[in-house]
């Protein structure tokens, strides 16, 4: 069977996209979906998307990471979907995306996606775990997906694979782990961000959801105010807008790039 796709990326956040509104691509096979996102071996790919049926929105997003294992949602992904599914008919300029968090809004605007986030939630602020045995803090949201936001002294210096790797598995986590963001505030406005990510398993050069997580536990600590510019370690600049009142955020939006890479089509080798 052959399976068209798009490469597409989103500040160099890279996807694999299948229109599988028929519903034919073998999404239960795990270990095909991991080979296809092998950089050496396969397309290459942080995430492999469908978009499928729904009758809650205007379409399904299915996201799978590089290991096969499928997840809520992906703020990048997510804007690389909607300018697909606007393009070949799925979905008007103005949609809604049925995922896993929830329902999404999104706003195609030619090589621009504005993402209307759902709701943050499971918050927890000034917040401490041990790490070789001294105490990190760090500030916890799930904007979509679970985040945890982290201060080095030195954005550039940080070793984001060793500790990114600890805090995604430490047992404040457990079971399912977290993501892991570091930032540097670097105006009243505005951020720069690191982050390793649950699946990849390793640092990705930008995080829709991180980068939106980043700019709200910022937020709750009083170091930025909304809009926030985030630059993303691939230089992109992504924008992340919300009303803040206490501990609740909403209206959480994130703008930012979707780009076309290739066309190509994939063989599935099962019957």
């Amino acid at each position: 069977m052959k399976i068209p796709f798009w490469k597409m990326h989103g500040a160099a956040n890279d996807f694999v996209l299948v229109d599988d509104r028929k519903l034919a691509f073998p999404a239960a096979d795990k270990l095909w979906i991991a080979a296809i996102a092998a950089r050496r071996t396969g397309i290459g790919c942080e995430g492999v998307i469908l978009i499928q049926p729904s009758d809650k929105a205007s379409f399904r997003m299915r996201f799978f990471n590089p290991d096969g294992s499928e997840v809520e949602m992906c703020g990048n992904g997510a804007r690389c979907v909607a300018r697909l599914a606007h393009e070949i008919g799925a979905a008007p300029a103005n949609m809604t995306i049925d995922t896993v968090a929830g329902i999404l809004s999104a706003e195609a605007l030619g090589g621009q996606v504005r993402l209307f986030m759902t709701p943050p939630k499971d918050w927890r602020m000034n917040r401490s775990l041990t790490l070789d045995g001294r105490a990190v803090a760090y500030g916890f949201v799930n904007s979509g997906v679970p985040h945890a936001v982290v201060e080095p002294p030195d954005l550039a210096a940080c070793d984001v694979q060793k500790t990114g790797s600890a805090i995604r598995y430490h047992a404040d986590f457990a079971p399912k782990g977290t993501n892991a963001n570091f930032i540097r505030v670097t105006g009243p406005r505005s951020l720069a961000i690191r982050t390793y990510e649950r699946g990849v398993e390793g640092e990705t050069l930008a995080c829709g959801t991180g980068i939106v997580a980043s700019a709200l536990v910022a937020a709750r600590t009083g170091r930025v105010s909304a809009p926030v510019s985030v630059t993303a370690a691939s230089g992109d600049v992504l924008t992340v807008d919300f009303k803040l009142a206490g501990d609740t955020a909403t209206h959480v939006t994130l703008l930012g790039p979707a780009a076309h890479v290739f066309q190509g089509t994939v063989d599935y080798p099962k019957t």
